[in-house]
């Protein structure tokens, strides 16, 4: 849980120290989710033995971006 709370801010902070010009859309946010998710940055885990978490990751940090998306 404290990896995950701290990757979703590494990723948040990435997002947020993009111009704003680049973080106004969410066909934006969706390019930058892609290539986080791709950077293979979520651990695995003994308890998610089907990598359900690792497949799930882009629409995981699609959620925490969506919110931000326009945001100056």
């Amino acid at each position: 849980m404290e990896k995950d709370h701290g990757l979703r801010r590494k990723i948040i902070r990435e997002w947020m120290a993009l111009s704003a010009d680049k973080r106004q859309t969410a066909e934006q946010a969706v390019a930058f989710a892609e290539k986080a998710s791709q950077q293979g940055q979520f651990p695995r885990s003994r308890r998610d033995p089907e990598h359900q978490f690792r497949r799930n990751s882009y629409e995981k940090i699609l959620g925490w971006l969506a919110p931000r998306a326009g945001r100056a």
